[in-house]
């Protein structure tokens, strides 16, 4: 039985195949887009075609970016010759929101998974070696998610670049600021004293 006309259950169906939209989400978006004034509408479908058309990876650290290469790579000022591997261009929105670090960074698109058939050759990895050649890098921080793949994967490019005399870090894990100790679990806790350091 059809519940809706045909272009409402279409634009729902489409909505629910974006991430983390279920069923009852995608139809109240759906609703909510037919209630918008039709300039409205056309702002943002103009937007996500814009999105599509106008974006593509930086040919240096492989974020998406809409010049080439992108603003991080391209500015004099950041310290170039130290690299943080991140996962996701979501990842250097968070470190850049921090205003502490100066250095680039490499967009690995993915992380090791085995499980979903990901391995280093579906990864931006091949591009990062290709940075090192240059001998311009003094360090390389490795900032994958404290998760079995993230960590395989910052294990895998540590004994990949060790050899080439970069000295390869990994962001510490551990406690949340706030956090209360008797709900943190062992694997937190372990991180938080294997990343401990001199109190000044």
């Amino acid at each position: 039985m059809l519940y809706y006309a045909q272009p409402i259950a279409k634009l729902i169906e489409e909505l629910g195949k974006l991430p983390g939209v279920g069923p009852k989400t995608a139809q109240r978006l759906a609703f909510h887009i037919l209630d918008l004034q039709e300039d409205r509408i056309k702002d943002l479908a103009q937007a996500i075609i814009e999105v599509k058309a106008k974006t593509k990876y930086c040919s240096v650290c492989c974020n998406i970016t809409d010049q080439d290469p992108c603003h991080i790579c391209a500015n004099p000022n950041r310290d170039h010759s130290v690299i943080s591997v991140v996962e996701d261009p979501k990842s250097i929105v968070a470190l850049e929101k921090t205003k502490e670090y100066k250095g680039v960074y490499h967009v690995l698109h993915g992380v090791i998974s085995p499980m979903e058939g990901i391995g280093p050759e579906q990864l931006k990895i091949k591009e990062l070696l290709s940075r090192l050649k240059d001998n311009q890098v003094k360090e390389l921080i490795l900032v994958t998610n404290p998760t079995i793949e993230g960590e395989a994967t910052a294990m895998y490019l540590a004994r990949l670049v060790s050899p080439l005399g970069i000295l390869v870090t990994r962001i510490a894990h551990g406690l949340p600021v706030g956090g209360d100790l008797e709900y943190a679990d062992e694997v937190t806790l372990v991180k938080a004293l294997e990343g401990r350091r001199k109190v000044e």
